[in-house]
């Protein structure tokens, strides 16, 4: 460890402030890239998040077969129904997840059962 401390220190008096703000210009973007990269890398598939009183994505087309989650990224409570009712979560609190997995064609129009206005479609081929 004592060497790698000695090596960067090293490393570092060789660099005048002019290179180093040049190596930072230039690593920057490739940096912000990177972790851009990463955060769409770890976005879930077939997720519907809640946030603002609204369902986003509001329309998502699946396959047969297909879990969704939606996840309630609100500050207050929020319910995921099906006007048919095919499923119906209980109340979600920040950052609680429900999830249902689609076992049949169709189109699933839903609503949040305590903010009627809210609403999303899954639909299911």
């Amino acid at each position: 460890m004592q060497n790698l401390m000695s090596h960067i220190r090293l490393t570092m008096a060789r660099f005048t402030p002019g290179r180093a703000v040049v190596v930072a210009a230039l690593s920057g973007p490739v940096v912000g890239a990177l972790l851009a990269f990463g955060a769409v890398a770890a976005q879930e598939e077939n997720v519907v998040t809640i946030d603002n009183f609204t369902f986003t994505a509001p329309e998502l087309t699946v396959a047969v077969g297909t879990t969704v989650k939606w996840v309630n990224h609100d500050d207050i409570p929020h319910s995921v129904v099906d006007k048919n009712k095919a499923f119906r979560s209980k109340a979600l609190d920040t950052d609680d997840s429900y999830s249902f997995t689609f076992a049949s064609a169709g189109t699933f129009d839903y609503l949040c059962g305590l903010h009627p206005h809210m609403v999303g479609k899954i639909i299911v081929k």
